[in-house]
């Protein structure tokens, strides 16, 4: 069984799924590259398989503290930005509430003190007090297409020589995770694509009679992978689709 691993198997593997070599796929190389394209860009916005939560941190610069925005490295496939997060607080020195908290917390979840309960009533205590006085430091403005996150705030003034971290989804790249070219979905879906566009190349020859009586009919291949496509996508809502995810910007 064909396991495809790049992309050139991957096509090489939906041409033999449409009958070649034995049958002509009259399909241009660009064509099927840009159906390639296609079918991934799909499968990335929307198969669950094909996205992952990740932590991505970014130094601060001086430039970036001027403009008032943070220009989001290898933004080609993140497809979200939820938070970002300030690593230069002091929540981690012996002087802060945080650090004292957490040095008990061994002694409170078990029981002797508050237990559960109080521990996280008092947590969210200290995050309310923090968002009050220091503002919420989520409030950021994100788009794909720009390819920067904004921030509302004067969060950036003091954050030079500083990391942040992004907190977002991503798709999986298949360049680096060659299993993606594998995927069941992404396979039928490509093949299905590739089928549409040869149909589509054959319509302007439809009615045509080749040597031996055989008649060209790509507006059947065109209308039978129209319904094959329509079928997987249905499929991909009903079976494979993560939920909305509460994507800023």
């Amino acid at each position: 069984m064909a396991k495809p691993n790049t992309r050139q198997s991957l096509i090489d593997y939906c041409l033999r799924s449409l009958g070649a070599p034995v049958i002509e796929i009259n399909v241009d190389d660009d064509q099927l590259e840009d159906r390639v394209d296609e079918a991934i860009q799909y499968y990335q916005e929307y198969h669950g398989d094909a996205v992952v939560r990740n932590l991505r941190k970014h130094l601060v610069t001086q430039a970036e503290i001027d403009q008032g925005y943070i220009e989001v490295p290898n933004s080609a496939n993140i497809l979200s930005i939820n938070n970002v997060f300030n690593t230069s607080s002091n929540s981690s020195s012996i002087f802060s509430v945080d650090y004292q908290m957490h040095l008990n917390d061994i002694f409170d979840l078990n029981g002797v003190g508050g237990g559960i309960v109080d521990y996280e009533l008092t947590k969210q205590y200290m995050s309310l007090i923090d968002r009050n006085i220091n503002g919420m430091y989520e409030m950021i403005e994100w788009s794909r297409h720009k390819n920067r996150v904004n921030f509302h705030s004067n969060t950036l003034k003091n954050m030079k020589d500083k990391y942040v971290v992004f907190d977002g989804y991503e798709a999986v790249d298949p360049d680096v995770n060659t299993d993606v070219y594998n995927d069941g979905f992404l396979k039928k879906y490509t093949t299905a694509l590739f089928k549409r566009q040869w149909g589509l190349n054959l319509i302007k020859f439809e009615g045509m009679v080749l040597p031996g009586g055989v008649t060209l009919n790509g507006r059947q291949i065109f209308d039978d992978a129209k319904e094959e496509i329509q079928q997987l996508e249905e499929t991909m809502q009903l079976k494979h689709e993560m939920p909305p995810l509460d994507f800023v910007g």
